[in-house]
C-alpha cells in the first residue's frame, strides 16, 4: 500500500523546486567527480587492456538501472528511490535492505571524495582537508537544495572545461598511440567484469536524482528526461577521458598512477596543465561530495519517515526546507570516516551497497504493469542480472565486507519487527 503524502506545510514535507537543468546538474556532479578521478586507476589494473570493455559493460547496466530508476521514480516521486520503490512494489524488507545499501554504501563514497579532495589540495594533510570539505559542504546543503544546486552547475562546469583541455592535450601529442586502445592478452573475463564493478562507482550518480525525487518539479516528465541526459553526457566524457590517458601512459601506465590525468598531461608533454588537472580534480571530487550528502540524507529522511531510523531525523527546516538534521547527522559520519578510512578501499564497498540497491530497483520496475511505465522488460532483466555479477566480480574484501554490512542491517531489521511484534 502506497504511503500517502505529506500534507501541505506538514514539517517533513519538501518544496519541489529543481527543474531538468538542476536534476542533470546534480548528476553529472556526482557523475563526473566520482570516476574520472577515483575509479580510472584501480579498473585499469582489474582489466589491463580491456578496460574500454569494462567501462561499456558498466555503461549498459548504468542505462539498464537509470531506465528502471527513472520510471519508477516518475510513479513515486518521493525522496528515497529505491527505498521508496522497494517498499512499494516488492515489500517493506526489501525497501529498507536497498535503503539501507545505499546509505551505507553512498556514505563511504562521501568519505572518498572528500579524501580525494585532501589528496589534490594538500597531500600531506589530505584527512584534515578532507574533515573541513566535509563541514563546509554539509553548511551549504543545510541552506538549502536550490543553492546547492548552482553551486553544483558552477563545478560542473570549471570540471568540463578542465578535462576537455586535458583530452584535447593528451590526443594531439606526439606521445599519443592509437594501438595502446587494443585489447592484449593480460585482459581476462574476471578482470573485465572486475573493472565494469568498479567504474560502476562511477556512474551510480544519476541516483541523485531519483533520490531528490519530492524535490522536483512535474516529476512525471522531468526524472525520465534529466536521468538519460546525466548518464549520457557521463559516458561521452568517461569515454573521452578513457581513450586519452590510455593512449598516452598506456594500461600499465595507467594501472600504476596515482593521478592519472596529470600523469597523462605530463607524459603528452604538457606538464603546464598540471596543477590545473590537480585543481580540476579537487573542485570535481567536492561537486561530488555535494551531491552525495544531498542524496544520502534524502534516504535517510525518507527512512526515518518510516522509523526504520530515528524519527527524529525526518524533521525539514521551516526555512530552507531541507531535512537539517538528517544533514547534520551524515555530514558528522561522514567526517568521522574521513578522518580515518582508505579511499581506495572504499570505492569498492560503495560499489556493492550500490549494485543491491540497484538489483532492488530493477526488481521492482520487473512489477509494473504497462500502463505503469513498465520499462521494455528485457531492460530491468538485464539490469537485474548485471548488478548481481558485477556485485560478485568486486574485489574479495569489498566482497565481503559488503554482505556482511548488508546482513547486520538485515538483522536490525528482523530485531525492530520482533520488538514490535511483541510490543
Amino acid at each position: 500500500m502506497s504511503r500517502p503524502p505529506s500534507a501541505a506545510g506538514s514539517p517533513d514535507e519538501l518544496r519541489r523546486r529543481l527543474g531538468v537543468s538542476d536534476a542533470v546538474v546534480i548528476g553529472l556532479g556526482s557523475m563526473l567527480g566520482a570516476g574520472i578521478f577515483a575509479a580510472l586507476a584501480p579498473a585499469a589494473r582489474a582489466a589491463g587492456s580491456g578496460l574500454l570493455i569494462g567501462l561499456a559493460v558498466a555503461a549498459v547496466v548504468a542505462y539498464c538501472n537509470a531506465t528502471s530508476s527513472a520510471r519508477l521514480a516518475a510513479r513515486y516521486p518521493a525522496s528515497g528511490g529505491t527505498y521508496v520503490y522497494g517498499r512499494e512494489r516488492l515489500g517493506d524488507f526489501w525497501g529498507y535492505l536497498a535503503g539501507w545499501g545505499f546509505v551505507v554504501g553512498k556514505t563511504a563514497s562521501c568519505a572518498a571524495m572528500a579524501l580525494t579532495v585532501g589528496s589534490y589540495v594538500w597531500p600531506g594533510q589530505a584527512h584534515a582537508v578532507a574533515v573541513a570539505a566535509v563541514v563546509a559542504l554539509t553548511a551549504v546543503n543545510y541552506a538549502g537544495v536550490h543553492k546547492s544546486a548552482w553551486l553544483t552547475r558552477a563545478i560542473v562546469a570549471v570540471v568540463l572545461a578542465v578535462l576537455a583541455a586535458t583530452v584535447t592535450a593528451a590526443l594531439t601529442s606526439s606521445a599519443a598511440d592509437a594501438g595502446r586502445l587494443k585489447p592484449g592478452g593480460d585482459a581476462t573475463f574476471g578482470g573485465v567484469l572486475q573493472a565494469a564493478g568498479l567504474l560502476f562507482f562511477a556512474f551510480a550518480g544519476y541516483a541523485r536524482i531519483a533520490t531528490l525525487g519530492e524535490e522536483v518539479r512535474d516529476p512525471q516528465r522531468t526524472i525520465p528526461r534529466a536521468v538519460p541526459l546525466a548518464l549520457g553526457i557521463a559516458l561521452v566524457v568517461y569515454a573521452a577521458v578513457a581513450v586519452s590517458a590510455l593512449t598516452v601512459l598506456g594500461p600499465g601506465g595507467l594501472a600504476e598512477a596515482t593521478a592519472p590525468l596529470s600523469d597523462a598531461v605530463r607524459a603528452a608533454g604538457t606538464g603546464r596543465l598540471a596543477p590545473v588537472v590537480r585543481v580540476g580534480a579537487a573542485v570535481a571530487a567536492l561537486g561530488s561530495l555535494l551531491a552525495l550528502v544531498l542524496g544520502v540524507s534524502r534516504t535517510t529522511l525518507a527512512m526515518a519517515r518510516d522509523r526504520h531510523l530515528p524519527h527524529a531525523l525526518a524533521a525539514v527546516h521551516p526555512k530552507s526546507e531541507v531535512p537539517h538534521r538528517a544533514e547534520l547527522v551524515v555530514g558528522a559520519v561522514v567526517a568521522v570516516l574521513a578522518a580515518a578510512v582508505d579511499v581506495r578501499g572504499a570505492i569498492g564497498f560503495s560499489s556493492f551497497g550500490v549494485l543491491v540497491y540497484y538489483a532492488v530497483a530493477n526488481a521492482s520496475a520487473l512489477t509494473l504493469t504497462p500502463q505503469e511505465g513498465r520499462p521494455p522488460r528485457g531492460v530491468p532483466v538485464l539490469g537485474l542480472a548485471g548488478c548481481l555479477v558485477l556485485a560478485f566480480a568486486l574485489p574479495a574484501s569489498a566482497v565481503t565486507t559488503g554482505a556482511a554490512v548488508l546482513a547486520l542491517g538485515a538483522l536490525a531489521y528482523a530485531v525492530r519487527r520482533v520488538v514490535a511484534t511483541r510490543g
